[in-house]
């Protein structure tokens, strides 16, 4: 009789996002176009910023670490996945499972502490002018993004512990087309309810708060610049609101995924495709876009090199 801790399944059977061959087909097209045109233009962000002194504020430092954190996320799923689209069997080790979801929960998880640390930044510029550049001083900046990047790996050393002490016998079919926690749960020998209680108190209850307690933070800075007659008024309550639209984008997948108990739901895939691979991609942009000091760095950047 087998070990009831011991894992003897070596590899999982990743059933994909659709047995369609049609829309694999189109899905794919639409995901490669998709990242090979945004994928460099998360780089090019990252290069716009540390190339322009004038871009040196901690708002584009914070902007650059997430352009870098977002493209560092769409190469844990994508890759494979539009690898898997033209595989017939799609399988990944163990080992592989694991670490793809160590690297997803760790950079997700660093992101969303990314996204708090922005906010605190947008709440002392606009609520404490007089106060931003002794708080927000460069190595306060260093200080919160080693914070951020270790509470990210906190986060998901705990996802990965819970799952190496389950048992896994079999089957080995994971419905779905990369690893997460709540698929690879359901695939264990053992009762996994007290493990899944703790994965969404983990996951589920944090991003949960963390949204709410953005929400709340920048409904307080646009009743602030609301009642301000500042000059900056209006590029603020666009910064601000940019915010929101990536803090939507961000945590909206994440609570739809992990506040809930690990059943099946049909839009979980399509859920999941938006917020590991098409959301991940976009947040920069949308920061760039609303922009305008960063837009008129990249056009000096192109400009430079064409003349």
């Amino acid at each position: 009789m087998e070990n009831d801790n011991r894992t003897v399944v070596k590899e999982f059977i990743l059933l994909g996002l659709t047995q369609s061959r049609d829309i694999q087909l189109l899905v794919f097209v639409l995901v490669l176009i998709f990242y090979l045109i945004i994928l460099p233009g998360n780089f090019l962000i990252i290069l716009t910023i540390r190339s322009d002194p004038g871009l040196t504020a901690p708002l584009y430092f914070f902007l650059g670490n997430l352009a870098f954190l977002d493209a560092s996320y769409s190469f844990i799923v994508a890759p494979r996945m539009l690898v898997d689209f033209l595989s017939e069997k799609k399988v990944i080790s163990y080992r592989g499972c694991i670490t793809q979801l160590f690297f997803l929960h760790f950079l997700g998880g660093g992101e969303g502490l990314l996204l708090v640390v922005m906010a605190f930044d947008r709440y002392i510029a606009i609520c404490r002018p007089l106060h931003y550049s002794t708080v927000m001083n460069p190595r306060a900046c260093y200080v919160l993004l080693l914070a951020l990047w270790l509470g990210g790996f906190v986060h998901s050393i705990i996802q990965v512990a819970l799952i190496l002490h389950l048992p896994f016998c079999g089957p080995n079919r994971l419905d779905n087309f990369f690893c997460d926690v709540p698929q690879v749960i359901k695939l264990a020998c053992t009762d996994t309810f007290m493990v899944e209680l703790l994965m969404v108190f983990n996951s589920g209850l944090m991003t949960l708060l963390c949204f709410l307690g953005l929400l709340a933070s920048y409904a307080v800075i646009l009743c602030r610049v609301h009642g301000s007659s500042s000059e900056g008024k209006n590029k603020a309550i666009s910064t601000c609101t940019t915010h929101i639209i990536v803090i939507f984008l961000m945590f909206g997948p994440g609570i739809f995924i992990y506040t809930r108990p690990f059943r099946a739901f049909p839009a979980d895939k399509v859920v999941s495709l938006f917020h590991t691979v098409i959301f991940p991609l976009l947040n920069p942009v949308i920061y760039t876009l609303r922009n305008q000091e960063v837009k008129a760095s990249m056009r000096r950047l192109f400009n430079q090199h064409i003349a």
